[in-house]
């Protein structure tokens, strides 16, 4: 398990408190190397943010990945707060000020979607949207059986992020 340094009582840009964590801790990752995962958590005002940096430098890139089995749901991912994850006809999670950096896998990923369109579900007023939610919901739960195959595309432009296997296509990321 990798140390973990922390720096608590810092003042929290929200709820200016002195309640924030700072949290950095250094990972390996086979096939990508040292990673830098840095989180801030606030316990009054549940503030968090995280993010993810090689300790080399990598090229921008995209990641093209066919889920088709459920060994695929194993597949590492590393994604830093700059990336773009998408999977067509389905959704896209976006950089920007409340996007987090983070290692997980293909099937952590799947389960981010979920919960991101279970969030429009519960407050979509029109029904379509609602029906619309219903059907991404079953393909990810069949995507998640092995039964059904989706294609996830991960593009960072600091080279931060990676799928992590021999299935996954990358591609210099075009600007």
């Amino acid at each position: 398990m990798a140390k973990v340094n922390q720096l608590k009582g810092q003042p929290c840009p929200f709820c200016n408190t002195k309640n924030l964590t700072l949290s950095e801790s250094e990972q390996e990752i086979p096939f990508f190397g040292k990673v830098h995962v840095f989180s801030m958590d606030c316990s009054k005002c549940k503030y968090h943010k995280s993010d993810i940096e090689a300790d080399k430098v990598h090229e921008p890139a995209k990641y093209t990945f066919e889920v088709s089995s459920k060994e695929d749901l194993n597949v590492r991912v590393v994604k830093s707060a700059e990336a773009t994850v998408k999977i067509p006809h389905v959704g896209e999670i976006t950089p920007g000020p409340a996007s987090n950096g983070y290692v997980t896998n293909v099937e952590g990923l799947l389960n981010k979607f979920k919960v991101q369109i279970e969030n429009v579900k519960e407050t979509a007023e029109d029904d379509d949207d609602k029906k619309k939610a219903k059907r991404l919901l079953k393909k990810l739960q069949k995507v998640l059986w092995g039964s059904e195959k989706v294609k996830i595309i991960l593009e960072d432009p600091t080279g931060n992020s990676a799928i992590i296997s021999e299935k996954a296509v990358k591609s210099k990321l075009k600007k």
